[in-house]
């Protein structure tokens, strides 16, 4: 069974500390493009829900990103945490290769 997670472009020149602070997880996604990648941002709530849910690279996840118009099937490639507080600040996407 798929999750479905819904991301947003990252604002350009936008600090990923002052993201977190509004509730938003920095994001990456690889793979859908050769070696390019996008930077996107996450809803925090709905990364946790996420992490509750998900193996890292083993579980699929739809990610969608609306104003791009791309959809996907993804995996969590990394997720990265604050060692001492253990709060997410970053995320990884791969998306899997178009049959």
């Amino acid at each position: 069974m798929a999750i479905n997670v819904e991301s947003q472009k990252r604002p350009e020149g936008s600090k990923p500390n002052a993201l977190r602070r509004s509730g938003l997880i920095p994001a990456n996604l690889y793979g859908h493009k050769g070696a390019e990648s996008i930077s996107l941002v996450v809803n925090a709530k709905t990364i946790e829900r996420l992490l509750k849910q998900a193996d890292v690279n083993k579980t699929e996840i739809e990610l969608s990103i609306p104003e791009l118009e791309w959809n996907g099937t993804t995996v969590l490639r990394e997720v990265q945490s604050h060692p001492a507080k253990g709060f997410i600040y970053h995320v990884s996407f791969f998306a899997s290769a178009k049959d």
